[in-house]
């Protein structure tokens, strides 16, 4: 009952746009759709950069609506008046000094629990991750979530009571088709908006964060923006009935605003994202992997002189999309890659390899590489060309950052302005070794 009231409200505020937060006008308005910013023109990468997209699950979905309820025509904002609600407390703003970002992965919860995580390091923390039911488009909770989840908030919040704690929905093993279905009506994204809010609540966040990896057509990322838009009014809303800060709302999406590797060329909607999140996180890595066994490579290399796979490709169009300099948190990978050279004396990047080396498909954790480099006396090469780091030991090449590659990452971040980084994940860390340079970095003590 509270939630079909909750729904009827929040029906009432899109459909007669009552005005919710704030924009320049002094208004808090609800705008129409936000129309998209022009497509660039196709970039053709010359070889691949990230794996092929998982195969869509069996799951049976329901039936996508034909067409959606037209939109009403923009009403004019109401004059302020005695009448107007007092508004909820704001969020608390983003810290001056930046966002020190990082992933928890859940299902190593025994591995790393919350209570070994030092929050000195960092301001804000994602809970990895939440799914969305293929059927209601509600979270779907499992009794694992309902064990760490409020443990990960209280622990964090008792810790350091300045950070803050963000729910994180999708990822990378998440089904991006069912993703797609939820966005694709008001309706779904109306039971998605409100589960979500519940949820936060109900388990201490400060926060949401959405990893949809990936919106795989311009329809999507249409509904993307609609989803971003109704999910911030809601928030607004669900802040003015609770009396409670408004819930930060964030995602985490494609090294570029423009996905360019596979299938239909598409554009991430920059007019929603700097109009209704609070901040949003690129993932500058996986650039180079398992899909192309025939070369070495960099995969999060800041710089490329021969394609736009890159993370100062990615940021800098970012920024010509119209997302705020301030606005963007630069992704770091707290892992690397392998390869098996072909031949042991050819060992640069790009040089020749016939298959993966060790790790999962190649993918293989800092501690594990720091300890593969100790182990096996590698030599570790800082590439200040393209500002990334690899080893190599007989046949086996690893490219990956080090301490010496994050503070220079987070040098260009500072010097681009932008909003702060954050890890893919806790867990791979050598003594908190990376989280302490790039803080120490961040803080201008590096």
């Amino acid at each position: 009952m509270a939630e079909q009231r909750f729904l009827s409200i929040l029906l009432a505020f899109m459909v007669f746009n009552i005005p919710i937060f704030p924009l320049t006008s002094g208004y808090y308005e609800v705008s129409a759709s936000p129309s998209l910013p022009p497509s660039e023109p196709p970039v053709s990468p010359p070889y691949g950069i990230l794996p092929p997209s998982p195969s869509p699950s069996s799951t049976s979905l329901p039936p996508r609506p034909a067409s959606q309820p037209p939109v009403p025509p923009k009403a004019e904002p109401p004059s302020p008046c005695s009448t107007t609600p007092s508004l909820a407390p704001s969020p608390s703003p983003l810290p001056s000094s930046g966002i020190k970002g990082a992933y928890w992965p859940s299902w190593q919860a025994e591995i790393i629990p919350p209570s070994s995580i030092p929050t000195s390091y960092f301001t804000h923390f994602f809970y990895a991750f939440a799914l969305i039911d293929p059927t209601s488009c509600y979270l779907n909770i499992s009794s694992f979530d309902e064990k760490w989840m409020t443990n990960f908030t209280t622990t964090l919040h008792q810790k350091s009571p300045s950070v803050k704690v963000l729910l994180s929905i999708g990822g990378a093993a998440a089904n991006a088709t069912i993703f797609s279905y939820m966005a694709s009506n008001f309706d779904n994204r109306a039971s998605f908006i409100i589960s979500s809010l519940n949820e936060a609540r109900r388990h201490g966040f400060d926060g949401l964060d959405l990893d949809w990896e990936y919106p795989a057509t311009q329809q999507d990322m249409s509904n993307l923006a609609l989803l971003f838009r109704e999910w911030r009014v809601a928030a607004r809303l669900e802040s003015l009935l609770s009396g409670k800060p408004r819930l930060l709302i964030s995602a985490a999406v494609y090294f570029s605003s423009n996905v360019f590797n596979s299938g239909v060329y598409r554009t991430y909607p920059g007019y929603a994202i700097r109009e209704y999140l609070d901040f949003l996180n690129p993932m500058c890595y996986d650039y180079r992997g398992f899909w192309n066994t025939s070369v070495t490579g960099a995969q999060a290399l800041l710089y490329d002189n021969s394609s736009n796979i890159s993370t100062s490709y990615g940021i800098s169009s970012w920024k010509a999309s119209g997302v705020p300099s301030e606005k963007l948190v630069l992704g770091l990978p707290a892992y690397g890659r392998s390869w098996t050279l072909k031949d042991g004396n050819q060992n640069g990047i790009g040089a020749p390899a016939v298959g993966v080396g060790p790790g999962d498909q190649g993918m293989i954790g800092y501690n594990e590489i720091a300890e593969f480099n100790l182990k096996n006396n590698a030599t570790v090469v800082y590439d200040g060309e393209t500002v990334s780091t690899y080893s190599y030991a007989g046949t086996t090449w690893i490219g990956y950052d080090d301490a010496t590659s994050i503070i220079n990452k987070i040098k260009f971040a500072k010097s681009q302005g932008l909003g702060g980084y954050f890890f893919w994940a806790l867990g791979s860390d050598v003594n908190w070794s990376l989280s302490r340079a790039a803080s120490m970095a961040w803080d201008g003590e590096i």
